[in-house]
């Protein structure tokens, strides 16, 4: 028997308003006014290199001369593209960023559709009640996609990465949309569905190789044969769906091979890294999978374990079997993984989101009602404190708070900004409404229970992104840096090698326009290392470059990093 009891006033559709409001507020805090950080200025600064530079960078991809051709061009394609078309408006750092909020509508667009055509199934519908007043199909659908989303967007693995210039990012939401074509593929098998699938699969390929389209084909197989369709069939379907992912990834590889940029060979140095991301399952692996998974998939993973359980007697439904299935081999694929990162666990947000949203539905009135109350009291505490912070390192009172906040960017100087004010305020007055209305109208509506997570998720994430976004951007980036060498780079310097790291040279060459050499660049005169403070010889400290005898032109680091430096040295 299915688990699901519902009347048609729990299935009223999130307004459509509110839905996009939700979405705006997610995604422009975090783009606009950010300098690129550590954790993205390494991927900038290849998109950057790109717009700037000649047909070899697009087809080696490099920051200001660092190979960086691993993980595949399409994802720094589609940012240099945008500076190349906005950055004459917008400016480099947000023109790439555009490409980052096609990349977020991408992935929850599709994550909405997939929900909305899964619960709209027939055996998806809630019991008929004795009565009638059951909800319609596609209201169901509606609520199901509605209620996806917003798991989706209050999932705390997916606000930083869905903010920053990545890969991994780009990846996430195509799984989204690969997710979306398999679901409209099992409905219709045909060829113009499989290649759909193909098309995404492609995409894939290039955005960060070809081991995870290779899983997903595999668990796509194993969904058609759980749902007892035909294998022939399948199998002939995705041999197209492969010819047409080798005919887009073709698209890049095909010309690297001939072009050769820079006399390199990028799909080798590609096919190497490709190969090193997968092996045997390994403890380190496994539980680093579990350490980060049990925040990073916050609130998804409570709803969906609850999904499977709810649902466990229903064997042969597509809205179980497929978000099942593709979390266990997206799992088990990470798990394989010698090197896994927290940004690879994107992959599983959207299937995860999908299950959590069908296990909603299957949830006790006072689970809900306890989900609601926790949400409310944690974040509206959190968000008072950090109005409380904010209030201090401008006024200086209360004196325990100020210290606190101000010792971590030491040499910062806070400013009261008008514009963040107001939109932090006005953020936080539509918080305050949010509550009000959940508890005043105590409604029914299934998106009631996560509406309150993921708004009070959202509000912490502008007040962070407004009220310190400049004490962020001092701590963070590197553009006083790069300034401070370049004023102490004398003119003429034409060429700088160096041991920086990706997100360093990208910030670097971007703020300092410094002269890094190129991929095919000979010896330079000056030399740009970087170390720790912590490194007791210079032996130890300058081991990449040889500096007997060079003339130390400057020397600093970032006011908040105590342990990383920089020196910059002129060759005899």
């Amino acid at each position: 028997m299915k688990p699901v009891r519902l009347p048609a006033a729990a299935t009223l559709a999130l307004p459509r308003w509110a839905l996009f409001a939700l979405g705006l507020l997610y995604i422009l805090p975090g783009l606009i006014g950010r300098d690129p950080w550590k954790s993205d200025a390494g991927s900038f600064g290849i998109m950057w290199t790109m717009a700037h530079g000649t047909l070899n960078d697009w087809l080696y991809p490099n920051i200001a001369g660092m190979a960086s051709v691993e993980e595949g061009p399409l994802a720094f394609w589609l940012g240099a593209a945008c500076i190349k078309l906005f950055g004459w408006l917008l400016g480099d750092v947000l023109a790439a960023r555009v490409s980052t909020v096609g990349i977020f509508v991408l992935g929850t667009a599709s994550l909405w559709y997939t929900a909305f055509h899964l619960g709209r199934r027939a055996e998806a519908q809630p019991l008929r009640l004795a009565f009638g007043g059951q909800p319609e199909p596609d209201d169901y659908g509606r609520t199901l996609a509605d209620t996806a989303v917003l798991i989706y967007l209050g999932s705390l693995g997916l606000l930083q990465h869905s903010h920053e210039t990545l890969a991994i990012t780009l990846q996430g939401s195509l799984l989204a949309y690969f997710l979306y074509r398999a679901v409209r593929y099992i409905e219709l098998p045909s060829p113009r569905n499989a290649s759909l699938i193909g098309l995404s699969l492609g995409a894939l390929v290039l955005t960060r190789g070809f081991i995870s389209p290779i899983a997903l084909v595999l668990a796509l197989l194993t969904c058609t044969r759980l749902l007892r369709q035909p294998l022939p069939k399948a199998l002939g379907h995705a041999g197209v769906a492969a010819l047409v992912a080798c005919a887009i990834a073709l698209v890049w590889i095909v010309p690297a091979l001939l072009v050769r940029p820079y006399g390199m060979a990028p799909i080798s140095e590609w096919i190497a890294w490709n190969a090193d991301q997968f092996g045997l399952p390994h403890w380190t692996s496994l539980k680093a999978f579990f350490r980060v998974g049990v925040w990073f998939f916050w609130p998804a993973w409570p709803f969906a374990v609850w999904a499977i359980y709810a649902w466990r007697r229903e064997r042969d439904m597509l809205h179980i079997v497929l978000p099942l299935v593709f979390v266990a081999v997206l799992a088990l694929l990470m798990m394989c993984d010698p090197v896994l990162e927290n940004g690879d666990l994107l992959k599983l947000l959207p299937p995860l989101s999908l299950m959590a949203a069908f296990g909603l539905p299957t949830m006790k009135r006072g689970a809900i009602n306890a989900i609601d109350w926790f949400s409310v009291m944690v974040l509206t505490m959190v968000g008072a404190v950090v109005w409380l912070f904010w209030v201090a390192k401008l006024t200086g009172f209360p004196p325990r708070m100020a210290n606190n906040a101000l010792k971590l960017v030491p040499g910062f100087t806070p400013e009261f900004g008008i514009v963040s004010f107001l939109v932090a305020a006005i953020t936080t007055i539509g918080w305050i409404a949010l509550v009000y209305w959940r508890i005043s109208r105590q409604p029914a509506v299934l998106w009631r229970a996560v509406v309150l997570s993921s708004g009070g998720l959202i509000l912490l994430w502008v007040l962070l992104m407004t009220l310190f976004l400049p004490d962020l951007n001092y701590a963070r980036s590197y553009a006083i840096v790069a300034r401070e060498i370049a004023a102490s780079l004398p003119a003429g310097a034409h060429c700088i090698d160096s041991n920086v790291g990706p997100a360093q040279r990208g910030s670097l060459a971007f703020y300092g326009q410094l002269p890094f050499s190129r991929v095919d660049s000979k010896a330079c005169d000056y030399v740009l290392t970087q170390d720790s403070v912590r490194a007791r010889a210079d032996k130890e400290a300058h081991h990449s470059f040889d500096v007997t005898g060079a003339t130390l032109l400057w020397e600093g680091r970032r006011p908040s990093d105590r342990d990383e430096r920089f020196r910059l040295y002129r060759k005899p």
